[in-house]
């Protein structure tokens, strides 16, 4: 393996590591139900965009590169009438980052640069692509920090 082949490979699976380290960090002070209420009468639960990442991980790294046939129903993703527990929504997130951490490590340096298509992605690579679903979580990364500073806000003023 090439050193730039390695050394990417090895950035982009310790980022996604961390960034999957970082959702459920977040979400284990939560219990199931604040997990999937919204503190805000806008906006997302915390529940809703762990399945939304699960989606899009499904979607756009296993569907479209790693050929898993993962089928995606993104308006479900933030409005699932019977969500799964907490835990079980976790889980199926663990498993999509692994599915992303196989991929990137079964990738050869030729791979990275073929041709990529998703419905909604404008990514002209593969690695464009992961790095864009890298930087997708960290956006909502950032949004769970948020509604978790609230929750805490709540809970020291005895709100809800």
């Amino acid at each position: 393996m090439s050193d730039l082949h390695f050394t990417l490979s090895s950035v982009l699976t310790r980022r996604y590591t961390a960034n999957a380290a970082r959702v459920r960090e977040l979400a284990v002070p939560l219990t199931n139900g604040q997990f999937w209420q919204k503190p805000y009468p806008y906006g997302n639960s915390l529940g809703h965009l762990v399945l939304h990442l699960t989606g899009n991980l499904n979607y756009y790294i296993g569907a479209q590169i790693a050929k898993t046939r993962y089928l995606r129903d993104r308006p479900r993703e933030f409005n699932a009438p019977n969500p799964p527990t907490k835990d079980e929504a976790l889980k199926r997130f663990d498993d999509s980052v692994d599915m992303v951490l196989k991929t990137i490590c079964t990738q050869s340096p030729e791979d990275w640069s073929a041709e990529y298509s998703g419905a909604g992605a404008d990514a002209r690579n593969r690695l464009e692509m992961v790095m864009q679903c890298a930087a997708h979580m960290q956006h909502h990364i950032g949004q769970m920090i948020y509604l978790n500073y609230e929750w805490q806000r709540q809970a020291r003023s005895g709100a809800k």
